[in-house]
């Protein structure tokens, strides 16, 4: 679907002008949003990545984030019980391994799946005779 036009097709396209306005508004929505349950868990927490373990001060701590353990940007509970902190690096990582297992559409819901189905022990106790006493 090109971008500015809607799916409602009695709708006229938006022009530039209106469709920049509302870009605009969104990025400034989600800014506001994730300033605010960014700066309670950065009160919350240690400033330390909880994937790779670094420790982040100073200038370098803008490259820690927040992370939503369950994928929901939306549940922000007070306690910070669905929030890590991981460094930029760790939270594309943590995505991506999702989007592979099928977190964000690409399969199954029930959890990540196995790395491979391949195992190549799987045969080993019919290859070795059992101990003789």
């Amino acid at each position: 679907m090109e971008p500015g036009f809607s799916r409602n097709k009695s709708k006229k396209p938006m022009d530039a002008a209106e469709r920049e306005r509302v870009l605009a508004e969104l990025r400034r929505e989600t800014a506001q949003r994730a300033q605010g349950y960014r700066e309670r868990a950065l009160k919350l927490f240690p400033h330390i990545c909880a994937s790779c373990g670094r420790e982040f001060k100073g200038p370098r701590l803008k490259e820690l984030t927040v992370h939503h353990k369950d994928h929901n940007h939306d549940n922000n509970p007070t306690d910070g019980s669905n929030w890590e902190l991981l460094c930029i690096y760790c939270h594309d990582h943590e995505h991506d391994k999702n989007s592979m297992a099928g977190y964000d559409g690409g399969g199954t819901q029930d959890g990540p799946a196995p790395a491979t189905l391949f195992n190549p022990f799987a045969q080993l106790d019919g290859l070795i005779p059992p101990a003789q006493d």
